[in-house]
């Protein structure tokens, strides 16, 4: 029987491993997940020659995150995140659940802040008529990276971001003592802080915002 697509390149990642880097890796990662060994461009160069000799698969967005996400090895996760970023102009409407339990399942800022940026932030993108409902619905999970992921979606939004809405996730968790939500607070303000810095620093001064939060969000502003 033919390996499947993804079963080749686990192969390939495999046949790469490196046991010295992979407990450096886990070990970085808080140990909450085992690793090949193979660190980033190495991973990547893996990544191009697969799908350059393969090219990418025929499969569905749910159809490659979860078999990526059933793999033990953190490098699969990886992996599927690269081949979603590759396929994004494929998501469909109803690939939303998928997407989410890359959020929920595995959960951890190396995976999680990636496809907030990339993968949920194309999405809402695409499916611009969801973006408050779901803004809503993360805001107010109980799960801490759907917050997480409701406050970064924006992330490269530049002139496009919604004020109203970033203004109003941060509202909802500013109070919020979750290290991973202090912090991502100041990002989200920190990088839109790069189109509108007036936007910010008003807000800033408006809101009363954790002691972390607040110093992230200003920290490359020079203010007299």
């Amino acid at each position: 029987m033919a390996m499947t697509y993804l079963e080749t390149l686990h192969e390939e990642i495999r046949s790469r491993k490196n046991p010295a880097d992979a407990l450096k890796m886990a070990a970085y990662m808080k140990n909450k997940f085992p690793f090949a060994g193979l660190k980033s461009p190495i991973l990547k160069d893996v990544m191009k020659n697969h799908v350059k000799t393969y090219g990418l698969p025929e499969m569905s967005i749910p159809e490659i995150t979860k078999a990526s996400w059933d793999y033990k090895e953190r490098e699969m996760q990886y992996a599927g995140m690269f081949l979603v970023d590759k396929m994004k102009k494929t998501i469909r409407e109803e690939d939303l659940e998928a997407l989410e339990q890359t959020i929920t399942n595995k959960s951890w800022w190396d995976t999680v802040d990636h496809i907030a940026k990339h993968h949920m932030g194309h999405y809402i993108q695409t499916y611009k008529h969801r973006e408050k409902e779901l803004a809503e619905k993360w805001i107010h999970s109980p799960n801490m990276w759907l917050k997480r992921t409701a406050i970064l979606y924006q992330l490269g939004y530049k002139q496009e971001t919604d004020t109203e809405i970033l203004a109003y996730v941060i509202q909802q968790e500013k109070e919020n003592k979750e290290f991973f939500i202090r912090k991502a607070i100041g990002w989200a303000l920190r990088e839109y802080a790069k189109t509108n810095r007036d936007f910010v620093v008003r807000f800033v001064d408006r809101t009363e915002l954790q002691p972390l939060s607040r110093k992230e969000a200003l920290k490359n502003l020079q203010l007299t």
